[in-house]
């Protein structure tokens, strides 16, 4: 950094530490903080939100109340993540695999201090990589293409592999159905509507949030219902020293944090790609490259939850390096940051590097004082949240499902968003139980829709000139590597053991088979409709959904046929160098029930969701969430009714003021109000 820059820099900070906009900082990372604890809302709905605000603020105090709130929603969602298990936003799924089972073994405190940490740490480590690469952003940038984005996706695809745990083709087969899923809706070069089954609401794809939703939170909204117990019966770690704990266990691992935040800010500034994605890049490089990872990640690992918390935070650093050298988002709330550039007269590209350097370090600052004051806010209320994991299920339960059916109607604003979160709930809850991996799903569904599209740009620009670039040749090899290396260990481990013959044994089936019919079935009937499509539109389609078709025949082939689990675990124990193999996803821990019990306390739980949405249809969603709340606390567990009404009052208000009032959801008309019009002067009626 030469001698104009460090004065630009120096000059910003000194800009930003005015006491007005230190103001207008710390009241954004106010509201980022509770936009990310909301399932459903994050940061862009935030960002939206209050860009009208900035009309009359200068440009730093604009850009601190914009990045204060952007930078440090994903600080507020590891809140939810680790004490229910629920994603607060795309970029705290994977937190959610170790920091609930953490929170399960009554260390909520720990894993939410070391979340915080390193969040803070990833995040400024963010906002120094942006301003050291400031100076060569534009050779940087000018040389990434379409066919180095599109090798960039297909390598974070190979992270399947890694994410499936004990089952890569499982994980294979469940990732290809999510790539078909995100073809859903038009297709980009012909317009052909693909798998939207004629309804409207699905033209346009299905969005990413009742999906992500539906697979990651509900399963587990599900399980403590199953349960009926506290998540924790115990916090392990007093307030205090859980906090120290969680503290000191980031800072032994540093070097972690260093590479999953490098790691962060490139993903953060490639366009595309985005959050859903940047934490399980993380995790995944996390299980390839630390020690024992493969044998305790996924059980509670304090390091799952470093990893990921670290990249997600500095992806914000990362963003603004297209959105400020070319005018090119780096992310959803990064294209809502180029309307405050317009609003301020501002001009993306060269000009920001050369007349307005002080605003652009200003903007480094931001991120940098937000992951600070956000860190610290979280530090000194985790106490509080952490207790929260020891409460009652009849106490938690209908809040958070509340919470979570108003936030994942904010996906397109639509009823189809509500029967999305259902159908993708019982999908979630059933690859669970079943043992399937859940995280290759979202993996495939976002990284699908960006594969096709810079494929179809790639070679229509280059021919097939553009797999001999180099970096795009690296990328490729090193995903071909990720894929095969799981099944080819395990082929050379049996082998050096000589079981390679005896792991085949007489057929026996397994409930997990059905799931594996049922795969290929729905598959094979995407397939037999892309008959009537055009030849340009079905070709990416039908070779992803053979690919998964034959992922999932193999996979049922292994399971049938493979020695059962006590015949394997004699062969095993009889002398194997194999590493223990894991299931990278959580794992129900209710095995005190029987199956029969299980299943009709899950068919309770899913139609009080059912019950919810059709009193939301005939009353609104106010009247909804009191009733809701009280008939689930009263019916469940006979909760006194002082506390059912405070509840109940309580989360109607939340609704009302959060929802209603400061978002203004348009909610959907009402059959009470179509037969009685008088009562429209309700709220949501």
């Amino acid at each position: 950094m030469d001698g104009g820059m460090l004065d630009a820099a120096l000059q910003a900070l000194s800009a930003m530490m005015e006491f007005e906009r230190l103001g207008y900082l710390f009241a954004g990372v106010i509201v980022g903080l509770l936009f990310g604890i909301l399932p459903g809302v994050g940061g862009i709905a935030g960002m939206a939100l209050l860009l009208p605000f900035t009309f009359g603020m200068d440009a730093y105090s604009a850009f601190a109340f914009l990045l204060g709130l952007g930078a440090v929603t994903s600080t507020g969602d590891t809140i939810p993540a680790v004490l229910f298990g629920v994603p607060g936003t795309s970029a705290s799924q994977a937190t959610v695999i170790d920091g609930h089972a953490m929170a399960k073994k009554g260390e909520a405190g720990r894993a939410l201090s070391a979340a915080y940490t390193a969040s803070l740490l990833g995040g400024l480590f963010g906002a120094l990589l942006l301003a050291l690469t400031i100076p060569v952003l534009r050779p940087i940038m000018l040389y990434i293409g379409s066919p180095e984005l599109l090798a960039c996706a297909v390598f974070g695809i190979s992270m399947v592999a890694v994410l499936s745990g004990n089952a890569p083709l499982r994980g294979l087969s469940i990732a290809g159905f999510g790539i078909t899923l995100s073809m859903i809706g038009g297709d980009p070069q012909t317009g052909t509507q693909r798998w939207s089954l004629d309804t409207l609401y699905l033209y346009d794809g299905l969005p990413l949030l009742p999906l992500a939703l539906g697979i990651f939170a509900l399963p587990e909204l599900c399980d403590l219902a199953i349960k009926r117990t506290s998540i924790a019966s115990e916090a392990k770690y007093d307030v205090k020293s859980g906090m120290l704990k969680g503290a000191q266990d980031t800072l032994q691992n540093w070097w972690l944090v260093m590479r999953c935040g490098g790691l962060g800010a490139a993903i953060g500034a490639i366009p595309g790609l985005g959050s859903a994605v940047v934490d399980w890049f993380a995790y995944g490089h996390a299980i390839r490259t630390e020690k024992g990872a493969t044998s305790t990640f996924g059980s509670g690992d304090v390091r799952g939850v470093i990893a990921p918390e670290s990249a997600n935070n500095a992806k914000e650093g990362g963003a603004l390096v297209p959105t400020v050298a070319f005018g090119v988002p780096g992310s959803a709330s990064m294209a809502i940051l180029l309307g405050a550039f317009m609003i301020h007269g501002l001009q993306p590209g060269p000009r920001m590097l050369i007349e307005n350097l002080n605003v652009t370090y200003a903007m480094v600052w931001s991120i940098a004082l937000a992951n600070i004051l956000g860190a610290g806010l979280c530090f000194l209320f985790s106490g509080q949240f952490a207790k929260i994991a020891t409460l009652r299920y009849t106490l938690i339960l209908p809040a958070v499902m509340t919470v979570l059916y108003v936030g994942a109607f904010q996906g397109t604003r639509d009823w189809g968003d509500l029967y999305a979160l259902l159908f993708f709930g019982v999908l979630g809850w059933t690859m669970k139980r079943l043992r399937w991996p859940r995280p290759p799903l979202i993996l495939g569904f976002v990284l699908g829709a960006i594969i096709e599209r810079y494929m179809f740009i790639s070679v229509a620009r280059y021919d097939w000139e553009w797999l001999y670039r180099p970096a795009v040749a690296i990328l490729l090899a090193m995903a071909v590597l990720g894929v095969i290396r799981p099944l080819v260990g395990e082929y050379l481990a049996n082998r050096r053991a000589g079981r390679v013959t005896t792991l085949i044994g007489r057929p026996a089936f397994h409930p997990s088979g059905l799931f594996h019919v049922a795969l290929i079935a729905l598959i094979l009937a995407m397939i037999a409709e892309t008959g009537s499509w055009e030849d340009e539109a079905k070709i990416a389609p039908l070779i992803v959904a053979w690919f998964a078709v034959g992922c999932a025949i193999v996979s049922l082939f292994n399971q049938v046929f493979r020695v059962p689990a006590i015949a394997r675990a004699a062969q095993e124990a009889a002398g194997s160098d194999q590493p223990r193999s894991i299931h990278m996803d959580l794992v129900a821990d209710d095995t005190w029930l029987t199956p029969g019990l299980i299943v009709r306390r899950a068919a309770l739980f899913f139609s009080w969701l059912v019950a919810f949405m059709a009193s939301m249809a005939v009353i609104g969603i106010l009247p909804t969430a009191f009733l809701f709340v009280a008939a689930y606390m009263r019916l469940e567990n006979r909760e006194p009714w002082r506390l059912v009404l405070v509840m109940a009052g309580g989360i109607a208000l939340f609704v009302y003021v959060v929802f209603d009032r400061f978002l203004t959801i348009p909610w959907p008309a009402t059959l009470l109000g179509k037969v009685i019009p008088a009562l429209k002067f309700i709220p949501t009626i």
